[in-house]
């Protein structure tokens, strides 16, 4: 079995690569010269991301995007610091400090934490701390007011791939699913339900819970009695069980175990009708099957394949369910 492809695009900036003003912002923001930088080594976020020591002592992690590097990144980083404002203390997010957004760049700074991502592949006491968490991160609601959306409204348009496909010319449409192997017979013979299952996601997915929308192996960071959950632009409010769903096919990806086994034995399951798990999972599926035949994002060199080797792993999970 091939191991997944990592969780790196392998394109981030260092310090000495961001204009000098850029430079002199953050350390002004930051209230001290910086000293040293220590390099996030996962996440597909193109850009600056890095913890900074700086002269007084102190640390800051910082993030600082252009549509240089990524025509979307500036606006991720937007959302992120409106969906900062509206984490629970409860929430285990690294507190937003500061930000900055002139138009060009944007820029953040998150107190400093200390952690590594769970090892891989996954070991069990990675997993079940990860999985404990994940329970009570379903129980968290966001402060209000807040600027949150719906999760129907923000994945709207990424809710459609089964449906795009379907809509293609047939060659195009032949040719996307031979890259899929053997699981492109079963997409061809299954296209047309596949597109009828995701077509319910909105309401299977719909719910006042705080969810995540991008949990992975490289957006958590262990501490021995800790547990940091990183990176929050995908924020949106939904049903308490997706960010469970959602992040299942990426744990059996990376060798943690199955996923709807995974997914049943956990509380959060508690409830969910079969039919529901269905639509948002064949909407996941559909979403990483479409994406991953797109070309590369600018530089984010890597996405694509992450996102086809996730589509294989949702498409087994969903081939599974009774």
């Amino acid at each position: 079995m091939r191991p997944p492809p990592p969780a790196f695009s392998g394109s981030r900036l260092t310090w000495r690569d961001l204009p000098r003003a850029v430079r002199s912002r953050i350390a002004q923001l930051a209230g001290a010269d910086v000293s040293s930088e220590t390099s996030a080594t996962s996440g597909f976020t193109p850009g600056f991301a890095a913890v900074l020591e700086l002269g007084d002592g102190n640390e800051v992690f910082v993030k600082a995007v252009s549509a240089e590097q990524n025509p979307q990144s500036p606006d991720l980083a937007r959302r992120e610091i409106v969906v900062a404002a509206a984490l629970p203390p409860e929430v285990p997010a690294p507190r937003l400090l500061w930000s900055h957004d002139d138009g060009t760049w944007v820029i953040l700074g998150f107190e400093a934490v200390r952690g590594q991502s769970p090892e891989q592949p996954w070991c069990a006491d990675d997993l079940a701390r990860v999985l404990a968490a994940l329970d009570a991160l379903a129980a968290a609601r966001p402060l209000v007011p807040n600027g949150l959306q719906p999760i129907t409204t923000t994945m709207e348009s990424d809710f459609q791939g089964w449906r795009a496909i379907a809509a293609a010319p047939a060659s195009e449409r032949d040719h996307d699913l031979a890259r899929h192997g053997e699981r492109g017979a079963w997409i061809g013979a299954h296209l047309e339900d596949l597109a009828a299952w995701e077509s319910g996601w909105p309401a299977a997915a719909a719910g006042t819970a705080l969810v995540h929308g991008d949990l992975r192996a490289d957006n958590v960071l262990l501490e021995p009695d800790h547990i940091w959950v990183v990176d929050w632009p995908h924020t949106a409010l939904g049903a308490p069980w997706l960010d469970l769903a959602f992040m299942l096919p990426s744990i059996e990806m990376q060798g943690g175990g199955r996923a709807d086994e995974l997914f049943w034995a956990h509380r959060v399951s508690s409830g969910v009708a079969p039919g529901a798990l269905r639509s948002v999972l064949a909407a996941l599926a559909g979403h990483f099957a479409h994406e991953s035949g797109l070309p590369a994002p600018v530089g984010i060199p890597n996405l694509r394949r992450f996102q086809q080797a996730q589509a294989a792993v949702t498409l087994d999970w969903l081939h599974r369910l009774p």
